[in-house]
């Protein structure tokens, strides 16, 4: 085995590597600006860690998603490695030790938020550090044209200047070609590899259903489907109904969504992981950075706003290679919602400036001052306070958060963390004196190895349970200690945040960029329409349009999708059927003809042409009208 496959077989147990993976590792690992387009399930974060592991200094790792940071942090810590995250939250003392660390400290992996990227003190250090590697998670979120885009993204090629000749490595699940292109661009590649992993899930079935009665189906499904499965729906209400509906029919079902506590939210994550829930009825807030397997169907009851959300969320099905299934639920409502969905998050610029100063009194921030801070935010308070409807403020705030002022992050569970700010002999002399504390300080010393350089998280519940000390005790001793200046100690908090990334400003120096704002919203209209077209076409390869959209020009029919088997019954191949396709296409939009002569004048075999005249009148593709001659009446 070579060297990367030591590291594989060393920390992750594996012997080899999948697909494009060592291609991607390698290039990046000799120094080039590597682009890896991956889908979800394919193993991006081995892409940028193994190489990391293989080169000596650190690998700077830039993520939008503070949960995703969270959760990579820890599992790169389980398998004996070091690795940190700083993002929105943290105390400055906990930034500077963070810091401190990575320059001075054995730090492998520093995950960070974009934002942070602009900070003067992140940027002073950063020159200290010897960074090995620059990867860039979610990348599309650098382009305009992508779906998640994030001003803040475009900062990172900045870090050139702090880095020259450091390799850059960005990784996406979820490009178009045009965002491919701009990735590429916006970080400033050198004649840059691009690797790109087929889109197509050869395992994973495309279904959509056309059903009115969208509950009833799911019962449908759940029956005839064996293994777990998550039910993916636009509200957190309706989370709670559906699983509610599930549970009182005898199915293992539970709900999941971003409002649950963080004890809430695990305990039911690990019961559908293990198995002890079959379903799970969930937001699109659940999934991201879980790697269950055996995910057999995966149903979508509502309409998802992209294909890029369609095709993350539905590849959590089946990542152990069997036969599983992506079902969409689809009915003539879903396209009338379409124009409620733009205007609900798109609200007028007024409306945007008028949350936007809202926000600033209900933080109390004067004008002109703001930046760089970091404020608790509760979003239900906030809009029962001003009498501002939800989901105009909450799309208002992501507004300006595209445009810069802001960065809202979703609700945080910040675990409580202790520091020493003593040395051991200073601690020594201090337990002398305080006979009274020091079985407590042994044991915060016995069980939080390495408190004297890093902040260590803690569990309160815990330390009362081995001490035998009463909780109140616990939190008064930390109390005490931290007051005392031995120790910092940080209570857990649960609340989403708002940074100021300006000052505050008045609603004369406040502009919404309106050509920015016009192209947000068309492009934002383009993928809804792209994502209706999945589901209103009824000729075309489910698994064939999703790889088309994100670029792929030479995939074939899956053969398995429902517009597949429909296919399949007339019994001729695709080049077969596409010739004749093409033909009465061309034939009928230059004028409407008889069936008669239609057929005669393809100059295909009758009976085939026949064939595919009546597939395309029961797919809606060609109708016939009043004076009994057949038109072409589809738009896709």
């Amino acid at each position: 085995m070579g060297k990367f496959e030591d590291i594989l077989k060393q920390y992750w147990g594996y012997t080899s590597f999948r697909s494009i993976q060592l291609d991607i590792i390698e290039s990046v690992y000799s120094g080039n600006d590597t682009l890896a387009l991956m889908p979800t399930g394919g193993g991006k974060s081995i892409t940028f860690q193994v190489p990391a592991l293989a080169m000596e200094g650190m690998s700077l790792v830039i993520s939008p998603l503070i949960a995703l940071m969270k959760d990579q942090v820890e599992n790169l810590r389980k398998r004996g490695i070091n690795a940190i995250a700083i993002y929105s939250g943290m105390t400055s003392h906990e930034i500077d030790v963070a810091l401190d660390n990575c320059i001075y400290g054995n730090i492998k992996f520093l995950y960070v938020s974009p934002e942070r990227l602009t900070t003067a003190i992140f940027r002073e250090r950063l020159r200290k550090m010897k960074v090995c590697m620059v990867a860039v998670d979610e990348a599309h979120c650098i382009s305009q044209w992508g779906y998640d885009f994030r001003p803040s993204y475009l900062k990172v090629a900045e870090l050139r200047d702090v880095l020259p000749n450091i390799p850059f490595l960005a990784v996406t699940a979820t490009a178009t070609p045009e965002v491919v292109n701009d990735i590429q661009e916006k970080l400033h590649f050198q004649n840059g590899k691009v690797f790109r992993m087929s889109f197509v899930r050869d395992n994973l079935v495309y279904l959509v259903r056309n059903v009115e009665d969208k509950e009833k189906y799911l019962f449908k499904i759940i029956e005839n489907i064996r293994g777990s499965g998550i039910v993916y729906v636009r509200n957190r209400n309706k989370t709670k109904e559906i699983a509610l509906m599930l549970q009182r029919a005898g199915h293992a079902a539970d709900f999941y969504h971003a409002g649950l506590s963080m004890e809430m939210r695990n305990a039911r994550q690990n019961d559908w992981q293990t198995g002890k829930t079959r379903i799970i009825v969930a937001t699109n807030a659940f999934g991201m950075g879980i790697d269950k397997p055996d995910v057999r169907f995966v149903v979508h009851i509502d309409l998802p706003d992209s294909p890029e959300a369609y095709f993350q969320e539905a590849g959590r099905a089946g990542r152990d290679q069997k036969l599983s299934y992506a079902v969409l639920l689809y009915n003539e409502s879903d396209s009338l919602k379409v124009e409620q969905r733009l205007e609900a998050n798109f609200p007028p610029t007024d409306e945007i400036k008028r949350v936007y100063q809202a926000l600033g009194s209900y933080l109390n921030i004067a004008y002109g001052a703001g930046k760089g801070e970091v404020y608790d935010f509760n979003l239900i308070d906030f809009c029962t306070t001003y009498k501002l409807n939800m989901v105009v403020a909450y799309n208002s705030l992501k507004i300006l958060e595209q445009e810069g002022y802001i960065e809202l992050t979703d609700e945080l569970d910040n675990p409580s963390r202790i520091m020493f700010l003593v040395n051991k002999q200073e601690l020594y002399r201090y337990q002398v004196a305080h006979a009274d504390m020091d079985k407590f300080i042994k044991i915060l010393l016995r069980m939080l190895p390495g408190v004297f350089s890093q902040y260590v998280r803690i569990d309160e519940q815990f330390l009362s349970k081995i001490s035998g000390l009463p909780i109140d005790r616990i939190y008064d001793n930390l109390k005490t200690l931290s007051r005392q200046k031995i120790l910092n100690y940080i209570p857990k908090k649960r609340t989403p945040l708002v940074v100021f990334l300006r000052e505050r400003l008045d609603d004369k120096n406040l502009r919404i960029e309106p050509e920015r704002y016009q192209m947000l919203r068309k492009r934002y209209l383009d993928r809804m329409n792209a994502m209706l077209e999945y589901a209103q076409s009824q000729s075309k390869c489910r698994s064939q349009f999703l790889s088309e959209y994100f670029g792929e020009t030479d995939s074939f029919r899956c053969g398995k999708c429902d517009v597949c088997t429909a296919r399949n019954e007339l019994d001729m191949s695709k080049y077969e059927f596409d010739n004749i396709l093409d033909k009465v296409k061309a034939l009928l939009q230059k004028s409407p003809l008889t069936p008669e002569i239609l057929i005669d004048s393809t100059g295909f075999n009758p009976d085939r042409v026949a064939k595919v005249i009546r597939y395309l009148q029961d797919t809606g593709k060609i109708s016939l009208n009043s004076q009994g001659l057949l038109e072409w009446t589809s738009r896709r």
